[in-house]
């Protein structure tokens, strides 16, 4: 069910061409929004000792990053529908830098939840919302396979970050890791730099409106009032209507994405957040600890473009909601089975799968919601999407945290994210099955009319002896 994006737009995508800078820029900027709350999450046992907090609070740094970057979805939707992609990431990055290098000064936790938290993951909103709508503009063809490679900066980030970031610990402590990493995020100001606005040469043909007509009786004065009262309502619908699109609520595909997604990013970030204090806790050193980040993060680097390349294929594109499906019940089994590993060796095995899981799941998780409502409504739709999931990204790690501070063992952490996660892929697989055959019927409805039609348009050029020979062979 690809969208038919080239006639929505009313400008053909160029499937290549300078798209594919923009593709590695969007590269950068993504892979510093997914990967850097994960990878500060290295200094997650020291910064508890430093300040004494519990599993909770400390966990409350990354949950704060992650939800505002989910939060300002809107705000960024509008600032890139008004300014375009390209200022918005260079802002971006220097927010995050900024939050970093203050984040450096801080002496309590709340300064880290203020600093990391909320200014870091402002400016981490604005590097993902405009890299994801500007990939959508220049390809539609090869759409899957551009998002898989953007998405691949994620993994590529952090298995960078994951072990640089103990390497600076070590040799700075965490404050001055802070320090260079808020100069290293600067690097997102030369991604959007490469966010050119495609070039829509193929303009939409102008609809012309026919205004009604006014009738000499009418009053002048009441005429001009009404003409201008609708113009008016015209004006303020369209704005809203330019910057957030509410009409999504009322699609069948868009409620069942979001409905979905809300319970499942409940238990999607935990296990990452978790993974590497908890084989500290399983008496794993620093750097064997910080190096599963990095596993985990260079399968997921080579999970995501190759699940870009099978979802383009002819089997899978037509029903890529299916696949979307399988990636999230991955997830959940990977996790109800992590507490079975044991030793170095068991996690190692955890972490190749679940960076398997992980990469299918974040790889498809923007082409579906592309495919289901279409290119142009993706930027509003992004915005939609990401305030409402700010949510269960904001409270999942520290319930998961509290979770652990309650029984003092990760696994039960790890059974609820694999139960919800479980239970969020079958209702996938249930309601798209729903959805794929309420489109097929509405297609061939639609087909049905667009016959009969023309039939009718047939019959009415014909003559009247014609019509009669044609009604009497049908």
């Amino acid at each position: 069910m690809p969208p038919a994006a080239e006639t929505k737009l009313g400008y053909t995508p160029p499937d290549g061409g300078w798209g594919w800078a923009v593709v590695f820029g969007a590269f950068i900027s993504i892979g510093f929004s997914y990967a850097f709350p994960k990878s500060l999450t290295v200094f997650f046992k020291e910064i508890q000792a430093y300040f004494s907090v519990s599993y909770s609070e400390i966990a409350w740094v990354s949950s704060v990053m992650l939800a505002t970057m989910y939060a300002a979805g809107p705000v960024s939707s509008i600032l890139v529908n008004r300014y375009g992609s390209r200022p918005v990431v260079m802002v971006g990055g220097l927010m995050v830098s900024a939050g970093m290098v203050l984040a450096s000064f801080g002496t309590s936790i709340i300064h880290l939840y203020l600093c990391v938290g909320v200014i870091g993951g402002l400016g981490l909103a604005f590097n993902l919302q405009p890299s994801l709508a500007i990939v959508g503009t220049y390809f539609h063809v090869k759409r899957p396979l551009a998002n898989g490679l953007a998405m691949t900066g994620s993994p590529v980030v952090l298995f960078t970050l994951a072990p640089l970031n103990q390497f600076l610990f070590d040799c700075f402590g965490w404050r001055g890791s802070f320090l260079i990493l808020g100069a290293i995020v600067l690097n997102c100001c030369v991604a959007g730099a490469l966010m050119r606005p495609v070039n829509k040469s193929v303009k939409p043909q102008p609809k012309t409106e026919t205004p009604p007509a006014v009738s000499e009786e009418d009053s002048a004065q009441s005429s001009d009032l009404q003409i201008e009262e609708n113009q008016t309502e015209s004006r303020c619908q369209g704005c809203v209507q330019r910057f957030i699109d509410f009409s999504l609520f009322k699609h069948r595909g868009f409620l069942i994405y979001l409905s979905g997604n809300v319970v499942m990013f409940f238990g999607l970030f935990a296990p990452v957040v978790f993974l590497a204090p908890y084989a500290r806790h399983q008496g794993i050193d620093e750097y064997s600890s910080a190096f599963l980040l990095s596993i985990f993060a260079l399968v997921d680097m080579f999970v995501r473009p190759l699940t870009g390349l099978l979802g383009n294929t002819k089997w899978i594109r037509p029903r890529i909601q299916y696949f979307f499906s399988f990636a999230v019940l991955f997830n959940g089994v990977c996790h109800l089975l992590c507490p079975l590993a044991q030793g170095y060796a068991g996690l190692v095995l955890y972490t190749v799968f679940f960076g398997m899981a992980f990469g299918m799941l974040c790889a498809l998780l923007f082409e579906v919601l592309m495919d289901l409502i279409g290119a142009q409504h993706f930027s509003s739709a992004v915005g939609l999407v990401t305030i409402i999931e700010c949510g269960p990204v904001l409270l999942g790690p520290p319930i998961s945290g509290a979770l652990v501070d309650a029984f003092g063992d990760y696994k039960y952490m790890f059974y609820a994210c694999g139960v919800i996660l479980t239970a969020c892929g079958i209702y996938f697989f249930v309601m798209h099955f729903y959805n794929y055959k309420k489109l097929d019927e509405e297609r061939k409805q639609s087909l049905a009319a667009e016959r009969r039609t023309s039939e009718e348009a047939v019959k009415l050029k014909m003559s009247p002896d014609d019509k009669a020979a044609y009604e009497a062979e049908g």
